[in-house]
């Protein structure tokens, strides 16, 4: 199958597969794989899940964070419902009573009438939509976007307001997407996400867990893009919880206000503290933990070179299991990290099972 980019959402997240998702397609295409039933285990963006819907495949997107997960019920499990033109007047007429990012986000990411407008449209999300989870996941889906262009780097990691309001030269960032109102972004965004909707005449969905609690039978392939985390550096280069604590907040609405850790300068989110939570520490023994769960599907694994645990390890954790694997790269250059400052070298890695 021939892949579109033009067809495919523009995430605008750190890590997405967008860019590399036609040599995807290419590879796994080329490997003439028998497979009905497809689990996207980090979902992330969902631009993977997406080209599995596309190629006609029952896709179960999953990821641990909330706000991807309802991206996830907007453009794969969703087949028909749409915005109208009347629920967004609704939503951008309703007026918020909580204020939550009114009262704790002022002067951090956004302008004060920016704060005012974000909390009316995400309590009118939750609110006037009620149970129909898909209008609800799109008009998310438009606000997450809205959200992030109006954001330096498009991310929420630093108290940073300062980079779109000082009068200064720059090299970096849209200013026009900047100061572009909510309202008409929230309406950009909103025709895109009707625009990705489509059926594939199969049943597709989106989960909210953690990999590791997931039911391991009924997928002929199992995708994993897992954090990664590089060898020579001490820092995360993907660690979403952090980077993202705003969209998830705002897709916890309700109960954002008790879950902020009020001590950190950017009102983020406490952090997870789970059993299976993923470090540096416990990665090569979660993966194999994971590759083992799925050992009766085939595994994809997207990865890059320079991680922990190394590619040759990957490798011969599959080998352990009897698995014949194959393995494909291509050069990439992240437009945010740069591949922790080694660009040239830079290779996107597919590690499969079979």
């Amino acid at each position: 199958m021939e892949v579109n980019l033009k067809e495919y959402p523009i995430t605008r997240y750190q890590g997405s597969k967008r860019k590399i998702i036609r040599w995807m397609s290419q590879v796994l295409t080329g490997l003439d794989l028998k497979y009905e039933t497809v689990l996207d285990g980090f979902g992330g963006t969902g631009t993977v899940s997406y080209l599995f819907k596309k190629l006609g495949k029952t896709v179960t997107y999953n990821d641990l964070l909330k706000f991807n997960h309802i991206i996830g019920k907007g453009l794969i499990e969703n087949d028909y419902d749409l915005l109208s033109e009347n629920d967004l007047v609704n939503l951008t007429n309703y007026i918020s009573e909580r204020k939550i990012v009114e009262r704790n986000f002022q002067g951090i990411f956004y302008l004060d009438d920016e704060n005012q407008w974000i909390d009316n449209l995400t309590e009118g999300i939750t609110e006037l939509f009620g149970d129909q989870q898909h209008k609800q996941a799109l008009a998310y889906y438009a606000l997450f976007q809205a959200c992030l262009i109006k954001r330096p780097f498009n991310l929420f990691h630093r108290k940073n307001l300062s980079l779109r309001t000082n009068d200064v030269v720059r090299n970096f960032g849209n200013k026009t997407s900047w100061e572009k109102p909510f309202d008409s972004l929230f309406k950009q965004f909103s025709d895109e996400a009707n625009s990705l909707v489509f059926s594939n005449n199969k049943m597709c969905n989106s989960l909210n867990s953690h990999i590791l609690d997931l039911d391991e039978y009924g997928y002929d392939l199992v995708y994993l893009d897992p954090p990664y985390f590089n060898l020579k550096s001490g820092h995360e280069t993907s660690n979403y919880h952090k980077c993202y604590h705003f969209l998830e907040g705002l897709s916890k609405y309700s109960e954002w206000e008790g879950l902020i850790n009020q001590d950190t300068l950017i009102k983020r989110l406490d952090d997870h503290n789970d059993i299976n939570q993923l470090t540096k520490a416990n990665i090569s023994e979660k993966m194999e933990e994971l590759l083992y769960k799925f050992r009766n599907s085939i595994v994809v694994v997207s990865y890059k070179e320079g991680g922990v645990p190394s590619i040759e390890e990957i490798v011969a954790m599959f080998e352990k299991l009897g698995k014949k694997v194959f393995s494909e790269s291509i050069h990439y250059k992240y437009a945010l990290n740069h591949q922790n400052g080694d660009a040239a070298n830079n290779r996107e890695v597919l590690i499969i099972g079979v």
